[in-house]
């Protein structure tokens, strides 16, 4: 498998446990549970890709890996 497999794992983990820190309750309105949850999911999508994406670039531009 790629190297860039093993650290879209080890975002994923960093990026949940990120996510955990975050109290969302207050964020949206009451009774929009599935909304919610809906852009929860994305959001951590989103940034496991962009951050893996950004740690990828930056090793190869600096020829780490």
């Amino acid at each position: 498998m790629s190297g860039k497999f093993f650290l879209y794992c080890a975002v994923t983990l960093l990026v949940i446990w990120s996510m955990d820190a975050v109290n969302i309750n207050r964020i949206f309105k009451q009774n929009r549970v599935i909304q919610a949850t809906i852009f929860y999911f994305l959001l951590g999508i989103s940034m496991i890709y962009l951050v893996t994406n950004f740690i990828w670039d930056l090793f190869t531009s600096v020829k780490i890996l």
